[in-house]
């Protein structure tokens, strides 16, 4: 028996899943993967940036450590934004 926390899904083919993990890892800084982030979401449609690094996580493409460095800076450009908003 399966569960819903048990099941994985796949919004993207393997060969897509390698492309981007690899384009991440380019990223050296904060900027360069917010760039990416932009570029991605405004590119692909059906979903964001986050949930395909999310996906990867899940189905372990991508080590915990690395998951937590992206998902580190797109929150930390998330939060500067907002913060910014707040001041404004």
């Amino acid at each position: 028996m399966t569960t819903t926390a048990q099941k994985t899904f796949e919004i993207m083919d393997k060969g897509t899943h390698d492309a981007i993990i690899d384009q991440l890892r380019a990223c050296h800084t904060t900027e360069e993967i917010v760039e990416f982030e932009r570029w991605f979401n405004s590119t692909v449609k059906e979903f964001r940036l986050y949930s395909v690094i999310a996906e990867l996580l899940r189905n372990r493409s991508i080590s915990r450590a690395t998951a937590s460095k992206w998902f580190e800076a797109l929150i930390k450009h998330r939060d500067d934004k907002i913060e910014h908003l707040s001041i404004g």
